[in-house]
């Protein structure tokens, strides 16, 4: 709602008991102040896309982290270094700007990419069109970018913040966060609600549902024999892989949006050996945790057909579904903030998990696709969106003061 006072608009934010201000005068100095700082925000992109940091090289990743820590202590936070012993390291970040006392809003954010070391011969930074280019500058070290200079906003403009930050940078997320989950889950515990920093749909479309992430392995296990003289003491593990895949992929719901795919597949020795052995990886996606219950049931219960056979399965889900129930309410709540810039937010839903997907399972309020529009995320054309640089930023503070 709007107020008239002095001819200055005062827009509030309605969030359970309590209304926090954010006049048109502050909207003005906010997009003042990034239109200014656009073209250092980009040499810092740049920086940090020169530092390549594949997620299983620890010693590039603990590199970019000294420098993300380094950047984030000179916007003000106070920055703990959390050590891993084959992951890069972590950062836990906090910042506070006179509030203490209520419970943090958390964001999230990796600086991880999926780009082998070299990659930048191939795929130099550059800038063209108004778009800039390079491996990882959409998903998501821009966005470490964005969040440093929220910081260095709230406090140059000396903003009033309802809640005080606390930031997670994590070195595993596009490799299932195994080394960063339990820290993730602790701190969204604490939190009050999530923001996540990956990068939007086309458009700049929020993430409010995303699929959860299960990979199952089934193992089949038969008899050895020689295929021409003795075929019939043998097992044939392969033909009853055959008949499992078939099984499994029968577990998928389109209706429902549940997809199961048998990806990787390898049994047998020799063409004339019957194969005692087979193995094969599932990947399995689910918009609902009622259904990922379904297929982890049915996975488990899966028998064997021929006669002498047996079947192993492990795995299960590395992510749960980020369900629209733990995000509605916070997106119309970013989404009121962004009006006040002038931004007409919409949300949309993808089959790609985050860490955002622990964070909801909890339920904990969160919402995910928060990082600078562009395209192309793991593809040879990532880039972002040069203009939309000081606006997602600018959005970023918005949703810290007034939510």
């Amino acid at each position: 709602m709007a107020v008239q006072s002095e001819c200055v608009t005062i827009f509030t934010i309605e969030m359970s008991d309590t209304e926090y201000p954010f006049n048109t005068m502050d909207v003005a100095a906010l997009l003042a102040y990034f239109g200014t700082s656009r073209a250092s925000m980009l040499d810092a992109i740049q920086q940090l896309v020169f530092m390549e940091t594949p997620s299983r090289d620890k010693a590039r990743l603990d590199a970019l982290t000294l420098v993300i820590a380094k950047r984030l202590s000179e916007a003000g936070a106070t920055v703990q270094r959390i050590p891993q012993h084959e992951r890069g390291d972590h950062l836990r970040v906090t910042f506070s700007h006179g509030v203490e006392h209520a419970a943090p809003v958390l964001i999230l954010c990796h600086c991880d990419t999926v780009w082998p070391v070299g990659s930048l011969a191939t795929h130099p930074f550059r800038i063209e069109d108004g778009k800039a280019y390079g491996p990882g500058i959409f998903d998501m070290k821009s966005s470490l970018v964005l969040v440093e200079y929220a910081l260095r906003a709230v406090r140059d403009l000396d903003l009033n913040l309802p809640r005080p930050i606390t930031i997670l940078v994590t070195s595993d997320e596009e490799i299932g966060s195994g080394a960063s989950r339990a820290l993730i889950e602790t701190e969204a515990r604490r939190a009050a609600h999530v923001l996540v920093l990956e990068s939007p749909l086309p458009g700049g479309v929020l993430k409010t549902e995303r699929k959860g992430i299960g990979t199952f392995t089934v193992e089949t296990i038969g008899r050895a024999a020689h295929a021409g003289v003795d075929p019939d003491k043998g097992v044939n593990a392969i033909e009853e892989m055959a008949h499992q895949v078939l099984a499994v992929h029968s577990l998928a719901n389109r209706n429902a949006g549940t997809t199961v795919s048998a990806g990787v597949i390898e049994g047998g020795t020799a063409s004339n050996v019957i194969p005692a052995n087979c193995k094969t990886t599932i990947d399995v996606r689910a918009w609902t945790q009622a259904e990922a219950d379904r297929v982890s049931a049915a996975m488990a219960a899966l028998q064997p057909r021929l006669a002498g056979a047996q079947v192993r399965v492990e795995g299960g889900w590395n992510r749960p579904p980020l369900e629209r129930s733990a995000t509605a309410n916070l997106f119309q709540r970013v989404r009121a903030a962004g009006a006040l810039l002038g931004l007409d937010l919409q949300e949309g839903a993808t089959g790609g998990g985050s860490d955002g997907n622990f964070t909801g399972a909890l339920g904990v309020p969160t919402l995910d696709g928060l990082g600078v529009p562009g395209d192309g995320a793991h593809a040879d054309h990532e880039h972002i969106l040069v203009d939309a640089i000081p606006e997602r930023a600018a959005l970023l503070v918005a949703s810290l003061v007034t939510i």
